[in-house]
């Protein structure tokens, strides 16, 4: 069964000295909370470029791992402005976010591109985290999903993936998508995830205006969360985190 997850991108909302600041706040709470040095949730961060050697070293001692805003769909060259999988790896860079509605719209980032970042992240050993989401509310959001999910793993080599399910109607929303509307789609990705080959402990997230008292709602039909603003308090990022450990404490009581 795959680890309850807790990620947090930074975006650019912090300067680098206020992102370190960030990191060494976060690393001496969550970092130290019960069920994080356990393993039993296992919480990620992604900040800018720049930040990350400080966030590696902020982190160094907790199991927290640290990830990107984005990853090359090339390999080490003549590639002016890109940021190779190769070298994120050799920093201690553990996961990359892939294909955010961001990237998408301010970028015209495509799925042949989201697929190149997908296959070049996970054959360096980076775990690839796939936003995935419909750009309006719609009945066929589970299939849109589905569909985004194959095609980002067209052309990718096996290993462990993070799908972050992120409608993108509901990102920066007062309030996150209803259960009603998470449900069936964070299970058909579930289903999707588990009938493909060498995609074992994979995640599927919640992100999207997520905070506190979600996982509850979603009934352990994900297996956590993906924050963004709500998390600039490190206090908020406790609070999901010991929702996570509770989580985690029946998937251990269920599997005993």
């Amino acid at each position: 069964m795959a680890p309850v997850t807790v990620g947090v991108s930074l975006k650019t909302y912090f300067g680098h000295h206020q992102a370190l600041q960030w990191c060494a706040r976060v690393a001496a709470t969550a970092g130290a909370h019960p069920a994080v040095a356990s393993g039993a949730v296992e919480l990620f961060v992604i900040p800018t470029y720049p930040q990350l050697v400080g966030a590696v070293d902020a982190f160094a001692g907790t199991p927290v791992v640290i990830g990107a805003q984005d990853v090359s769909a090339f390999e080490p060259g003549a590639y002016t402005g890109e940021v190779t999988a190769a070298e994120l790896a050799e920093i201690g860079v553990r996961v990359a976010e892939i294909g955010h509605a961001e990237r998408r719209r301010l970028f015209a980032e495509t799925d042949d591109v989201v697929a190149a970042k997908t296959a070049a992240a996970l054959a360096r050993g980076i775990t690839p985290v796939l936003c995935i989401g419909e750009t309006y509310e719609t009945s066929d959001a589970a299939t849109v999903a589905v569909d985004q999910l194959h095609s980002a793993l067209a052309t990718a080599q096996a290993g462990r993936v993070i799908v972050a399910y992120e409608p993108v109607w509901a990102i920066g929303a007062p309030e996150p998508a209803g259960p009603d509307h998470i449900l069936p789609v964070a299970r058909a990705l579930r289903s999707a995830l588990d009938a493909l080959p060498g995609r074992t402990d994979s995640s599927v997230v919640y992100g999207g205006s997520a905070g506190p008292g979600l996982l509850e709602r979603l009934e352990g039909a994900v297996d956590g969360l993906f924050l963004g603003r709500f998390a600039h308090d490190p206090a908020n990022l406790l609070a999901v985190i010991d929702e996570a450990a509770a989580l985690a404490a029946v998937r251990a009581g269920e599997r005993a």
